[in-house]
């Protein structure tokens, strides 16, 4: 049987790989002409992925309402990088660089690690000898003989494939490779038949898990069925995928567990685990197991719940203390546990030792004690200990804190009354003893939102816009999360990319400074490839992005509390009837709080070029009063201001037809605004005389 399936791999090879020697002379060209995502950020989306629990990188968990993120990924005008776009400042996402291999060795030492994958289930084995291969231009041929070799196989390896793919995704894979293998698979599904009957609807299960998955957008379907001929089978599988898979209810549930169920885990099922093992070590005595159960959890970065565990089982078990410290020096000399978990673990039971005293009331007392033996041992760094007495988030004022404001932050989601959040926050974040309340109040409010979906965070961006908290605090708010990240992810799948757009509208909406985010990664001692890591770098691209401001608007759609969602047309248009207005004898506090409620302080230029546009077509100054105005009170930011002018300047080529004389009008007003305070005194008008921004 074994041979006949391998004779079935071979053959698949020769029929699948007909389009694939093409591709390997003309990879580039195939760049240009094959379909590509809409869908690709410059920064990848994480890894981990509601069908695997084997990775602490997450992945939005789903298309089902909760992680989705609305306009910025579902809109294909808005992300479609074209090639041929010279405007575009997001380059293709090509190779350019020679691969190591030719393209039929990297297939038959891809097949090699397919087929020990299959055998041993070792994601992380499979992931190091992909990315040793050294080939990132031919990923794409592994993702199409990964999932072809599954599709002739049981739904064990079915299985396995989805969450390889989940997991190798971003990190190992970049997302336009694999983009591309399921296209090539969608091309290939009638040569497929031929030697699988059911290709069509198997192919169609694994398309829809990985848009379940979201290594796929969703735009996937309707890109392919306008390219492919109307009666191939590749058109009869994206209608099954469309219409019997991800239509049916509850159908991420049900492709979840299409091949056997779902291998996500939470926070409580590793807690569970943990102490199940250490239950069973401290029985056995047997490291060598205990080790292999560590390993096969595969949860590095929540290892301090091990150690934190492992030593309160050691304070209530005075018997079994050796066992314990016994195998946690075994576990860190043989880096099973590193360095940083171990100190945490410590640290974190440090943190609730008083309350630990409850229970066990000589805690304190075995806690230094375990702390001493462990030093000695030379397991544990003493230095990087905090002392008993510093207990700062979780002492009973601030615990108090937190419960009020969870209380505002879920009355603020129903009702959606931000004065009222002011008013009610003033009256708890003063509490005796609570260190940083505006920080804490950041921090549980983007937790609270990333736990809920896209109306809750477009919400929580806008009270976080309104509250007017000086950017310290936020700055140590996102700080706070980012230092948290890891133990979060496993409730929070998402958290890397929500957590990276919500510091990225934070820069947006001037509630940050854009040099925060090298503040926060210095102050949070972000480690390179960590989570943190990943969310300043999502947020950096985010920002760098061409229209970064109307994409990053947008990121989690229209559904929220304020006008956040509306086109830009529509808003222009608003600016415009208001100036008007203004300039007819309109109030200035008036046309002020409609400049406010406009909602989109990341667009004031907008004002600042259409009222000087104005201002120079009808050689009237009425509306520079507005500016000052608006300037003096700091509703329009100096950055801002300087965006205007130079926007102004970038429109002379067609200023010039209704305003001949637009040059020396502006460097005149340019030279006003300076003497006012507006504009920087470095500011200079002369670099348009050469159609250069200023």
């Amino acid at each position: 049987m074994c041979a006949q399936r391998m004779e079935v791999y071979k053959h698949n090879e020769e029929v699948i790989s007909a389009s694939e020697v093409i591709d390997s002379a003309m990879v580039s060209s195939l760049e240009r002409t094959s379909p590509k995502s809409p869908w690709t950020p410059k920064t990848p989306w994480g890894k981990f992925s509601p069908s695997s629990g084997r990775d602490d990188h997450p992945k939005k968990a789903g298309p089902d309402g909760k992680g989705n993120w609305g306009g910025l990924l579902d809109n294909e005008a808005d992300n479609f990088c074209d090639p041929k776009d010279l405007n575009s400042e997001e380059e293709p996402t090509s190779s350019s660089s020679k691969p190591s291999l030719d393209l039929e060795e990297f297939k038959k030492k891809a097949r090699v690690i397919i087929e020990e994958y299959f055998t041993t289930d070792d994601i992380m084995s499979t992931a190091n000898e992909l990315k040793d291969l050294g080939c990132p231009s031919y990923h794409h041929y592994f993702v199409k003989k990964l999932v072809s070799m599954a599709m002739d196989l049981h739904d064990r390896e079915k299985e396995m494939s989805a969450v390889l793919l989940s997991t190798l995704y971003a990190e190992f894979i970049d997302p336009p490779q694999v983009y591309k293998g399921f296209c090539k698979l969608v091309e290939s599904a009638d040569d497929l038949s031929v030697d699988i009957p059911d290709a069509a609807n198997v192919l169609a299960i694994f398309v829809a898990r990985a848009i379940v998955d979201e290594i796929l957008p969703p735009a996937f379907l309707t890109k392919q069925s306008e390219t492919l001929p109307p009666e191939s089978k590749g058109i009869e599988l994206i209608k099954r995928a469309s219409k019997s898979y991800l239509s049916a209810p509850r159908h991420t549930d049900n492709l979840l567990r299409k091949w056997g169920g779902s291998k996500n885990i939470t926070v409580n099922d590793v807690k569970i685990r943990i102490n199940d093992l250490l239950m069973e070590y401290i029985v056995s005595g047997d490291k060598a197991e205990a080790r292999r159960c560590i390993k096969d959890l595969n949860v590095p970065f929540f290892h301090h719940e091990i150690v934190k565990q492992a030593l309160i089982l050691a304070m209530e078990r005075r018997s079994a203390e050796g066992l314990i410290l016994d195998l946690l020096k075994v576990v860190h000399e043989e880096g099973a546990i590193n360095a940083s978990q171990i100190s945490k673990g410590f640290n974190r039971l440090i943190d609730h030792v008083d309350d630990l005293s409850l229970d066990i009331p000589s805690a304190r007392n075995l806690l230094q004690l375990l702390i001493s033996k462990a030093a000695s041992e030379g397991w544990l760094c003493v230095s990087s200990l905090r002392s008993f007495g510093k207990q700062v988030e979780d002492d009973i004022a601030t615990k108090n804190f937190k419960v009020n404001a969870t209380s505002i932050i879920k009355e603020y989601f129903l009702t959606g009354d931000v004065l009222e959040v002011i008013s009610s926050l003033e009256t708890v974040k003063y509490f005796p003893a609570v260190a940083q309340p505006n920080a804490v109040f950041v921090k549980k409010l983007i937790t609270s939102a990333m736990e809920r979906k896209n109306r809750e965070k477009e919400m929580a961006s806008i009270l976080l816009s309104s509250l007017r908290l000086p950017a310290e605090d936020v700055a140590l708010g996102f700080r706070m999360l980012i230092e948290s990240v890891e133990d979060a992810a496993l409730d929070i799948p998402a958290i890397v990319e929500d957590l990276g757009m919500f510091l990225a509208r934070a820069v947006v909406d001037e509630v940050l400074p854009p040099s925060s985010l090298d503040e926060v990664e210095v102050a949070a001692c972000v480690i390179c490839e960590s989570m943190g890591a990943k969310v300043l770098q999502l947020s950096r691209s985010a920002l760098k992005a061409r229209l970064s401001g109307e994409r990053i608007l947008r990121c989690w759609g229209s559904s929220g509390a304020g006008t956040m969602g509306s086109d830009i047309n529509d808003v222009k248009d608003k600016i415009m009837k208001l100036l008007e207005e203004f300039d007819s004898g309109g109030d200035v506090r008036e046309a002020c709080r409609c400049i406010k409620e406009l909602g989109m302080p990341f667009f004031h230029h907008e004002v600042v070029k259409k009222a000087l546009v104005v201002i120079m077509e009808k050689k009237n100054d009425h509306l520079w009063g507005l500016l000052r105005e608006c300037c003096s009170i700091g509703l329009i930011t100096p950055d801002q201001m300087l965006k205007g002018f130079g926007r102004v300047a970038d429109g002379f080529d067609d200023l010039v037809l209704d305003v001949p004389d637009v040059e020396e009008q502006f460097r005149m007003y340019v030279e006003r605004a300076k003497r006012e305070g507006w504009l920087n005194a470095s500011y200079s008008a002369i670099a348009v005389d050469n159609g250069e921004v200023p």
